[in-house]
């Protein structure tokens, strides 16, 4: 009975025992597993943030990246600005653009040394590089808008040189058509006698020839306001330097300021043999042998082409005529704010003329005023003489001419000279009448 009861103690004991080893061992795998667990978690949450800075970083880079192509587009956009603004010259863009460009190249420096410190933070990324690509998009739209003005500048200077060259084609076959009648009806100019040592014109010859001059000069005149307001020049200040104080009875009318700035060039020592220009090599015939000298000087030039003359002779007399007259009719700044540099002048300098469209405008008005000289000069027994009116003169049909009417409509004859358009002349005792503004 005892041996029983103690056996039984005795298994009840082990099962007891058995019990309390299940439940620990339970229990410690229970607590492994939640260690287990948790270190899990911590290494997942440590990978998502791990993660999550990755991607900022990378966002936070193409930011910058965006920044960078924006800011380099505005410097190109600028730079464009800059250089439009140099041709034709206009200081305050020019200096609208040079500001800009500062700014850009300051903000380039700047993200320079953001990125060589390390210092990219940014706490919007996303915002910084959508706002940097419509930045980068907008310096691309300047960029075809002065790309667009250019192309619209050059289709109006184009527009210009064909406008002249369809005249200069209408006056050449005006002249052809001259020609022909002259040479049918044995014209005014086939009156030239040479058989004998004197040589005469009619002064119907001269009348003739100076049309042919103001007209040329009133093209060149045309041609040359339109380079200007290509170039955007203010007109009525320009007008009003050569002519000042004037008030025009019309807007247009200013044209005639800068034709009559044209003529005083031109013309001035139109009454001095040679215009003064012959030199050593060249001079200047006794009296006895004058006439005849420009009478060959007239005939060697009437038939050819300007152009062709100068190349054929660039140390002539007419080339030289050219040379100073270009000179001192366009002025550097002009010519430099309209074509964007001074190539032309310093090859006219150096006697070799350029081919563009302005100056063959400006060498047909050059031959049409040496031709005048020199017909002038072919007179017999009297030379042809330019002559001017003061500013201020009473109108006088006798020896001026209106180049409007308006001024006849409101004050009738109480009529004063402003300023001389074209210059009048004296044949022997025959006047053709100086053209003024009048007010």
């Amino acid at each position: 009975m005892d041996s029983f009861k103690h056996s039984s103690n005795k298994s009840r004991l082990a099962r007891t025992f058995t019990k309390v080893l299940n439940i620990r061992a339970a229990t410690g795998v229970d607590k492994f597993q939640k260690t287990k667990s948790k270190t899990s978690e911590k290494v997942k949450h440590d990978q998502s943030i791990g993660d999550d800075e990755k991607l900022q970083d990378k966002a936070v880079m193409n930011a910058f990246i965006a920044k960078l192509f924006a800011t380099v587009s505005s410097i190109k956009a600028a730079y464009a600005q800059l250089q439009f603004y140099q041709f034709p010259y206009d200081a305050d863009g020019i200096q609208s653009a040079d500001q800009i460009l500062v700014s850009e190249l300051k903000s380039l420096s700047v993200l320079k040394q953001s990125y060589l410190k390390k210092q990219l933070n940014d706490p919007s990324p996303e915002t910084t590089q959508l706002l940097a690509e419509i930045q980068e998009q907008q310096s691309f739209l300047k960029m075809y808008e002065i790309s667009k003005k250019k192309l619209d500048r050059q289709n109006k200077l184009k527009e210009s040189e064909i406008i002249f060259l369809k005249e200069k084609l209408e006056d050449s076959r005006r002249e052809n058509k001259l020609i022909e009648k002259r040479l049918k009806s044995s014209g005014s100019l086939s009156s030239v006698t040479s058989s004998t040592s004197s040589l005469k014109f009619c002064s119907s010859d001269f009348v003739s020839y100076v049309k042919q001059t103001t007209k040329s000069i009133r093209s060149f005149v045309r041609f040359m306001i339109s380079e200007m307001e290509s170039a955007n020049w203010d007109l009525d200040e320009a007008a009003n330097s050569i002519q000042p104080d004037i008030v025009y009875w019309d807007t247009p009318h200013i044209c005639y300021a800068f034709e009559s700035f044209v003529c005083r060039t031109v013309y001035d020592g139109f009454n001095i043999p040679g215009f003064e220009m012959l030199n050593d090599s060249q001079r200047m015939p006794d009296n006895k042998n004058r006439q005849r000298f420009f009478f060959d000087k007239f005939m060697e030039l009437k038939s050819l082409k300007a152009r062709e003359y100068v190349t054929w002779k660039p140390n002539s007399l007419f080339a030289e005529f050219c040379r100073c007259k270009y000179l001192k009719l366009i002025h550097p700044k002009m010519e430099s704010s309209i074509f964007g540099n001074l190539n032309q002048r310093n090859l006219v300098n150096a006697r070799k003329f350029p081919e563009t469209a302005f100056f063959d405008s400006f060498l047909e008005v050059a031959k049409r005023v040496w031709l005048l000289h020199c017909l002038a000069f072919s007179f017999s027994p009297e030379t042809a003489t330019v002559f001017q009116v003061a500013k201020g003169s009473r109108f006088s049909e006798v020896f001026m001419e209106s180049v409007t009417e308006e001024a006849f409509l409101s004050q009738g004859s109480l009529l004063q000279v402003s300023f001389v358009v074209v210059p009048g002349f004296r044949v022997g005792k025959t006047v053709i009448q100086c053209q003024v503004y009048v007010i």
